[in-house]
């Protein structure tokens, strides 16, 4: 993976590429970012990641002098968006894992008792992810799952233990030197 090339912003807005060691404008940038590169743009009074703002930046600048090839629609859209983009992210992600996670249920059996567990965050992670779209406050836990939760982490508890061999601990007269126990007898 390559290094991102780092801009520096300063305060009178001039922005500094760091790995070339020069002043570069925004068209300079937007061309870095067309060719490949992986450009990272910090303050350089705060050391804030001002990226998205630039990157932002040039998508308006060019929406100017090319009068706006962006559809409004699509622009309109993004704004709406924005809003939902993290919640939407998390409803998608939660749907891919549990998609996963069955489809390893299947090919790795011997990950079957631990995939419920797996299943049932996820579900509960897509319920947040949709309550926090509706707005509506979530409903605390139900006692009957809280009851059941206990059992299951006593039950957990207990089977670890049961593989647990206690240690014995030796008194260190008993115990043999370490240096003593390698040498050869002569």
């Amino acid at each position: 993976m390559t290094q991102p090339i780092v801009v520096r912003k300063y305060e009178n807005r001039r922005l500094y590429d760091t790995s070339s060691s020069r002043y570069v404008n925004l068209p300079e940038i937007a061309q870095m970012v067309r060719e490949g590169a992986e450009v990272q743009v910090v303050d350089a009074k705060s050391g804030e990641d001002i990226t998205r703002v630039i990157l932002t930046q040039i998508i308006h600048e060019d929406a100017r002098q090319n009068k706006g090839d962006l559809p409004l629609p699509f622009l309109r859209e993004l704004i709406v968006t924005s809003d939902r983009a993290f919640r939407d992210f998390v409803a998608w992600y939660a749907d891919a894992a549990l998609s996963a996670q069955r489809g390893a249920k299947e090919v790795f059996p011997p990950l079957g008792h631990a995939l419920p567990f797996l299943e049932r965050t996820l579900e509960a992670l897509k319920q947040k992810a949709a309550l926090a779209a509706t707005g509506k406050p979530e409903a605390p836990p139900k006692a009957e799952d809280v009851e059941s939760l206990r059992a299951r982490i006593t039950e957990l508890e207990a089977q670890l233990a049961g593989r647990r061999a206690p240690r014995r601990k030796t008194a260190k007269a008993d115990a043999v030197p370490r240096r003593a126990a390698r040498r050869p007898a002569r």
